[in-house]
């Protein structure tokens, strides 16, 4: 199985950065137009957002209309022993450089309990299936992540069309995603027999 992964992993994350940016950013600018029109978000107090890397979708439309809302933003930050904290952050400015280039909260102001409940946390991947399972990078933090927060967040991907396949191996450390969102269409992964299906 763990080389079915592999093979998988590597065959979408080189299609994804493969394509130019000319074709990405307009797909990456509809996803995050769907999700600041998506419920779940728009009654979330608080949101998590992750910053990409490579040609995975952005969130810096997200995160401007959150802040401007009043919502709480949370970003991943590398902690101790590989695992992910989510760290209160006020504007884009209080962003650094963390460990693998990958921009994180410069401060301290750490996810509370209280801040769980109704918290919207949005995932990247490289590949996804209906069901809600994903392959992200190969590290387990967002797997670590999901496990941490427990059943009060709701767990959003987002992702091109093209990285949604119907089915994924899956090993029992994975975690799932319970909704994936697209350029084309939102997929509740609770109800794929009846999901709301192509958007225009």
């Amino acid at each position: 199985m763990t080389e079915k992964k592999h093979q998988l992993r590597t065959e979408a994350l080189l299609r994804r950065e493969s394509l130019p940016p000319a074709t990405l950013i307009p797909w990456s600018r509809r996803i995050q137009e769907r999700v600041i029109h998506f419920l779940p978000y728009l009654i979330s107090p608080s949101v998590a957002l992750y910053s990409p890397i490579g040609n995975e979708v952005a969130t810096e439309e997200i995160r401007d209309h959150a802040l401007r809302t009043g919502k709480k933003v949370f970003y991943p930050k590398l902690g101790g022993g590989e695992n992910l904290d989510l760290v209160e952050v006020k504007s884009a400015e209080e962003m650094r450089l963390g460990r693998y280039g990958i921009l994180e909260p410069g401060g301290d102001r750490r996810l509370e309990e209280r801040d769980r409940e109704g918290l919207a946390v949005f995932i990247p991947g490289i590949i996804f299936d209906h069901h809600g399972n994903r392959l992200g990078r190969g590290k387990g933090w967002y797997d670590r992540l999901i496990e941490l927060l427990g059943e009060g967040p709701r767990f959003v991907a987002l992702a091109y069309e093209f990285q949604v396949v119907k089915d994924l191996p899956v090993e029992e450390w994975d975690r799932k995603v319970r909704h994936i969102i697209t350029e084309r269409r939102v997929i509740d992964c609770d109800n794929v027999a009846s999901q709301s299906g192509w958007l225009s």
